[in-house]
């Protein structure tokens, strides 16, 4: 098995929307990102962290993007090249656009929080190859795989 990285899938966190309050009259918001899903806090300075909602994303529509390799190029900019819908699969508020820009596939989406009274997180996912990276168009054997 390759042992070579299929590249760096970058998350930026955009913003919060309308999140709960879990201080005094504000909250000190920040981002906690694993496999399997991800996860919205509070800091606390002299107590611990309060948590404020989670979601899951599906990346999948995103590697299988990923996957259509040179024939991304005959594409115009701002092209978008799939439509995700929200479903049981993930925390979407509303569709998502899987959009190529300049040389670059990016998706962004605004997540619905679960286990919190209210909030979503706006979110932008954006893949880098670089040097020595396998990246993720198929191969004659299989492809790549997400569960997340």
């Amino acid at each position: 098995m390759d042992q070579k990285p299929l590249g760096l899938l970058t998350i930026h966190v955009k913003r919060g929307i309308n999140l709960a309050i879990r201080d005094h009259r504000s909250s000190d918001p920040y981002v906690v990102v694993t496999v399997a899903d991800q996860t919205v806090f509070d800091w606390d300075k002299f107590t611990g962290d309060d948590k404020m909602g989670d979601a899951n994303i599906d990346i999948q529509p995103y590697l299988d993007a990923l996957k259509m390799g040179m024939e991304l190029l005959r594409l115009p900019n701002g092209c978008a090249i799939k439509r995700v819908q929200p479903s049981r699969l993930n925390c979407l508020s509303d569709e998502s656009s899987i959009v190529w820009n300049n040389g670059k596939i990016t998706q962004d989406m605004i997540l619905r929080l679960n286990n919190v009274e209210c909030g979503e997180i706006e979110i932008m996912l954006e893949w880098h190859e670089g040097a020595g990276c396998r990246g993720v168009t198929s191969s004659s054997k299989g492809g790549v795989s997400s569960s997340t």
